[in-house]
């Protein structure tokens, strides 16, 4: 599992380090995101449901968004 604190950055510095991190990662794997921003609060889930990767909402109030994401091979349509 890979963990990312992205609490600190504003769209659309959390959405490119999300793509970053998922590009290295293989099929199955898991990464886990704290966003705190609104833009990026929106944007990020919107992109992972797109892309079909599984998300999980593990936190989600006033002070930030907790994402646990599992990797899809997304070369496979």
């Amino acid at each position: 599992m890979i963990f990312i604190d992205l609490t600190p950055f504003r769209c659309p510095i959390p959405l490119v380090k999300v793509k970053l991190a998922l590009k290295s990662m293989h099929a199955g794997e898991t990464l886990h995101i704290l966003l705190s921003d609104s833009g990026s609060r929106r944007d990020v889930p919107v992109y992972l449901k797109k892309q079909g990767h599984s998300i999980e909402v593990l936190c989600n109030d006033a002070a930030q968004l907790a994402l646990m994401i599992i990797k899809v091979d997304v070369s496979q349509g």
